[in-house]
């Protein structure tokens, strides 16, 4: 009587032992409603911020001001040869994917070419790229504050004959205004795959 009320005692305590960690798992999931969006190890990690940086029609902006709703943000430059056009208009095609389901993405392209990427050349570049994209530059400070927020990585080449091309890291960032970043994006995505993703936490918003 004594072993069987032992065993039962042990099945009893195994028993709670699994049903607490259930619990406790479903709590951390209910915790972040995102959870089953998540496909970065930095996901919701300490990323983004606040920046200040110069739009298309050279007016000084604030990132509370761009960020009006789920955002996603491109590090540049429009004198890239290949990688950021193909990055950007693959962001666009998403945005354009998102809207054909009824969710609202706000494309933007942020310059770590402050030099030659003008206000009026980041404006021509967004708007070629997408109607709502918006394009920003600034000083080497402000974008380098930007850059920094998002840990991104930019180098400059010497120049050659005045011209020259700049090393710099190809996600994409997702951000919203009330959550702040939320996400990043390899450039291996196809468009469809990147608005699935997106479209993920823009539901759960």
């Amino acid at each position: 009587m004594i072993r069987i009320a032992a065993i039962v005692a042990v099945f009893v305590a195994g028993a709670a032992l699994i049903s607490m960690t259930v619990l406790s798992q479903r709590d951390t999931a209910d915790a972040d409603q995102f959870a089953q969006c998540r496909g970065s190890q930095i996901a919701g990690g300490d990323l983004g911020g606040a920046f200040e940086l110069v739009n298309g029609a050279g007016d000084t902006v604030t990132s509370q001001q761009i960020i009006t709703e789920p955002t996603l943000i491109y590090f540049g430059y429009t004198f890239c040869p290949d990688v950021c056009p193909l990055d950007v208009d693959r962001n666009a095609a998403a945005v354009e994917i998102l809207e054909e389901r009824g969710q609202s993405v706000t494309p933007v392209f942020i310059t770590v070419d402050p030099a030659r990427d003008t206000p009026e050349v980041v404006r021509d570049f967004a708007d070629a790229m997408h109607p709502r994209m918006i394009g920003l530059t600034g000083s080497d400070a402000q974008v380098s504050a930007a850059s920094k927020a998002y840990k991104t990585y930019y180098k400059a080449h010497p120049p050659v004959d005045g011209e020259y091309l700049v090393d710099h890291s190809t996600f994409s960032y997702l951000v919203t205004p009330e959550h702040g970043f939320l996400d990043f994006f390899r450039r291996e995505l196809g468009p469809e795959e990147l608005a699935d993703k997106i479209g993920c936490y823009v539901e759960r918003i």
